[in-house]
């Protein structure tokens, strides 16, 4: 039977990217992000391309929505092999001082609540064929929290913090959960466009850069990721 991904957080940068180096591989390829316009012009991109892929718009910060979308794409697709979760977000960050609980809680439910409900919908399906994986991209405030960059890391690093947890868990199972962490901006993404463009402003710390990725590169390591199942997370480029 085709294996299926399904992507969420289907964008411009890593979605895309991804969405390319698994349908080469044949995988079929479920595309999941809030604006219906994009998403119908990344599947016929994708269609032209080859690759079986349908478009799923759904808003990602509503945990609650996750039953629902997940039965539209098993209907389409049959089955879900492969959760690929990095949520889109264009928000400026929040320096921490100024973050107020709420702030955080709605980042919460986009960067780590909802990935809990997909697993807990999606995981049974993979446990009883033994195989499987959750790959989870992030960005590196998750690891590393910076002055002026809060809001979103304290959201991935729960995230993160889950991923490792997962990961010791269901190896045995025969499933495989990693975690890819974004040094950077996405070269193509909305959010490295708006930020070279000016249109979001991100206040940095006093000597610090912002340095550009190519997305095709973090496909790459996705896949070299679940062909070797060696480690739990991948940081790219290694922080300094």
């Amino acid at each position: 039977m085709t294996k299926t991904i399904a992507i969420f957080g289907a964008g411009l940068g890593l979605g895309t990217a991804v969405a390319r180096r698994f349908g080469r591989e044949g995988y079929q390829v479920a595309l999941v992000a809030r604006r219906p316009e994009p998403l119908a012009a990344l599947k016929a991109t994708l269609a032209a391309e080859g690759i079986e892929a349908e478009a799923f718009p759904a808003d990602l910060s509503r945990p609650q929505d996750m039953a629902g979308l997940v039965e539209s794409i098993r209907a389409r697709f049959g089955r879900i092999d492969i959760l690929e979760y990095a949520p889109i977000s264009t928000a400026p960050f929040i320096p921490a001082a100024s973050l107020t609980s709420q702030q955080l809680a709605d980042k919460l439910n986009l960067h780590a609540l909802t990935l809990i409900e997909l697993v807990q919908i999606i995981l049974p399906e993979m446990i009883a064929r033994g195989d499987g994986a959750i790959l989870v991209g992030q960005g590196s405030t998750a690891v590393q929290g910076r002055p002026y960059m809060s809001g979103f890391g304290p959201a991935m690093a729960a995230a993160r913090n889950y991923s490792y947890s997962l990961h010791g868990e269901l190896a045995p199972k025969g499933i495989y959960a990693g975690a890819l962490t974004v040094s950077g901006l996405i070269a193509g993404s909305e959010g490295h466009q708006m930020i070279t463009s000016g249109a979001v402003k991100v206040d940095l710390p006093n000597g610090a850069t912002l340095t550009t990725i190519d997305p095709n590169d973090l496909a790459e390591i996705y896949w070299d990721m679940l062909a070797k199942r060696d480690r739990v997370e991948v940081i790219h480029p290694p922080l300094g």
